[in-house]
């Protein structure tokens, strides 16, 4: 019997975006100690570490396999579910950590951390779409959030685990760290053979007596008769017939003139959430906090008091966000990210002193500043992640699955989804030179991107926030709208007090659920 309460299901699904966090900090606790530089070094000095270009290499790796894994996974989704391409994840993150933990060599290090990127691509790209598919509108929001605050503690949990492993003496410093990222896949895996299909899905699959069996156990809470599920059950029974001439999906599709904007929404939706210059924080924080004097242990518990903000900040936007709405949460966002960007580049500028040949030992820290100026740096970095935290983080997963009807729901994301692992690809490559060749330009770069961001927000980002899935589309196939564009995204609102009233039957102009039943189509009307 599946499990029917939407939070453990989401609770127990969004342990495929934690793979994410486990890997981002599983990396950027450990290119700073000893036993990993020296096991991995590269050139004639000892204990120096990779180069800059082999680190963004070996860094990249894993969004790189992510961005080939998320394109796969639309076709893995649509032909076995949602739920089968998570597990599919889970086993492939295990393999990967496997390799990883036992890596001789940089080469063996790339190929298993390409094989980790694999599973993050799939799960984070099929995560957020099993979620969106089997939640509430009011809630939808909040639910597919906790992917980014999985995330997040997956970035504290094994930050502070690698930190402990750093005071081994060996090769095990890292190798029981990357060893121990397997139990949450291995947890996941298991977990989720206890959760539901995608009701939706099922019912694409014209597996019409489970779609409804679902929403009565995760909507109706056993209860057939229930008016929301009516009414749930009756759209998606329309929606399927209208789409149903129109079977076969590619990608290609998406670029057509029906679909181009929303596909261009979502693919920049998920482009500006690298470009804000998060992965400066997340990834090479130990950079940054070296150029403001730390070393040693104060550099490590420093870096990792942003991971403790970024899961405490990720929970306001969970509760909020849904009554928020999406537009407003990411243009507050933009225009904090893009002060605290500016503000840390005008330090480094004025008060910094240039270090050519970086600092102990970093070839990446080439400008240092001491007293007032390396606090007020640290402070910046800690605003932008408390910035970032409930706005473009969580936003950045829970939009791109709105925009899309059922059909292409599952391609749609996941080519949404390879735009964040092409742009953590080469963020991942690009941010370790940069630091060390354009020095505090870099953060200059990255809040140009923001400004550029919350002008694109403003124009052409809907607002989708309270809307049933199957209402969205109207967005964009707006008669009275723009031509490819539907309705102006600044006179979109978010209706979240009307659909909440209508979850709790206030507004009830529906059917049974137990007679929509009886409208189920036969089987040679399949979608």
């Amino acid at each position: 019997m599946a499990i029917g309460n939407i939070y453990f299901i989401a609770g127990i699904a969004v342990i495929g975006g934690g793979l994410f966090g486990f890997d981002i900090s599983s990396m950027s606790a450990i290119i700073g100690t000893q036993q990993y530089k020296c096991y991995f070094n590269q050139g004639p000095v000892p204990c120096q570490g990779p180069t800059s270009s082999t680190q963004g290499g070996i860094t990249a790796a894993m969004a790189g396999g992510s961005w080939l894994a998320a394109l796969i996974s639309g076709y893995i989704t649509d032909l076995f579910g949602r739920k089968k391409a998570i597990m599919v994840g889970a086993v492939i993150w295990v393999i990967g950590s496997i390799i990883v933990s036992a890596s001789q060599n940089i080469a063996m290090l790339i190929v298993g951390r390409i094989i980790n990127g694999f599973s993050v691509g799939i799960c984070s790209a099929q995560v957020p779409v099993y979620i969106t598919e089997l939640s509430q509108p009011t809630i939808r929001g909040r639910l597919v959030g906790a992917q980014q605050w999985a995330i997040t503690w997956g970035i504290m949990i094994m930050f502070y685990v690698s930190y402990g492993c750093s005071f081994i003496n060996s090769s095990a410093a890292f190798r029981v760290a990357w060893a121990l990222q397997m139990i949450p896949a291995i947890l996941l895996f298991i977990g989720m053979i206890f959760l539901p299909e995608s009701p939706r899905w099922l019912a694409r699959k014209g597996r019409w007596e489970e779609s409804l069996a679902v929403l009565v156990l995760v909507h109706g809470k056993g209860d057939p008769n229930s008016p929301w599920v009516a009414k749930e059950y009756k759209e998606i029974q329309e929606y399927c017939e209208i789409e149903a001439a129109n079977a076969d999906v590619t990608y290609w599709e998406l670029l057509t003139p029906r679909y181009l904007n929303r596909t261009h929404i979502g693919v920049f939706c998920q482009i500006w959430s690298q470009l804000t210059g998060m992965n400066v924080m997340m990834y090479y924080i130990t950079y940054v906090f070296t150029m403001a004097g730390l070393t040693g242990n104060n550099l490590l518990v420093s870096s990792s008091i942003q991971y403790v903000i970024n899961v405490v900040m990720t929970i306001p936007a969970l509760i909020f966000v849904d009554r928020w709405g999406r537009r407003p949460t990411l243009l507050i966002g933009a225009a904090l990210m893009m002060t605290w960007l500016f503000a840390n580049a005008g330090i480094l500028a004025t008060y910094g002193t240039p270090m050519p040949n970086g600092i102990d030992g970093t070839r990446e820290a080439t400008t240092k500043v001491t007293g007032a100026a390396s606090k007020a740096v640290i402070a910046c970095s800690y605003l932008f992640v408390a910035s970032y935290a409930p706005t473009w983080g969580p936003v950045s997963w829970i939009y791109p699955p709105e925009l899309y009807p059922l059909r292409v729901r599952g391609k749609a994301v996941s080519l949404a989804t390879s735009a964040n692992w092409a742009f953590n690809f080469a963020l991942g490559y690009f941010v370790p030179p940069a630091f060390e060749n354009i020095a505090w330009r870099t953060y200059i770069v990255f809040g140009v991107f923001c400004i550029a961001m919350f002008i694109h927000v403003f124009f052409m980002f809907p607002e989708t926030a309270g809307k049933p899935l199957e209402e969205v589309t109207a967005i964009f196939e707006d008669p009275n709208g723009i031509p490819g564009i539907g309705t102006p995204a600044w006179k979109t609102r978010n209706t979240y007090s009307k659909t909440a009233r209508e979850e709790k039957g206030e507004i009830d102009d529906f059917v049974p659920a137990s007679k929509v039943a009886d409208t189920t189509p036969p089987a040679s009307e399949k979608v």
